[in-house]
């Protein structure tokens, strides 16, 4: 099976976080938290300061790891470093993705979108579950 890693970027302002939701390919449609894949050699937290530039054309403050998922999709195996991060400027412009979403962090977060798999893990992580 397929291996691929990558890092997502839980961005937060007050009591929300930021969700995109992917506009191509075989999850379009679901939501995610914004990020990409790790290139060789490359740290997470650099991984995912470039990645936030390419995608949402802003720069953002790496902070604490949240958690590292590793999860098996039908076709994959996903291991996703996940940071909380904070926007140092920029206007959060989707570059990539369909749509994008604050959410409020409480207990309706896990319904408020219809997450990945991955990213649930994620969501449940940040409500503590």
């Amino acid at each position: 099976m397929r291996h691929i890693e990558v890092v997502a970027a839980v961005i937060r302002h007050d009591n929300r976080i930021f969700a995109t939701q992917r506009g191509y390919g075989e999850f379009k449609d679901k939501w995610e938290f914004p990020g990409g894949k790790l290139e060789e050699g490359e740290k997470p937290e650099d991984a995912l300061v470039r990645e936030i530039k390419e995608e949402l054309a802003t720069d953002i403050e790496v902070g604490e790891h949240i958690v590292t998922v590793d999860t098996d999709y039908p076709t994959f195996h996903i291991t996703m470093h996940v940071y909380w991060c904070e926007v140092l400027n920029g206007e959060l412009t989707l570059l990539e993705h369909e749509a994008a979403k604050w959410l409020e962090i409480d207990e309706n977060l896990p319904n408020a979108v219809d997450w990945l798999p991955a990213d649930m893990i994620v969501v449940n992580k940040i409500l503590g579950k």
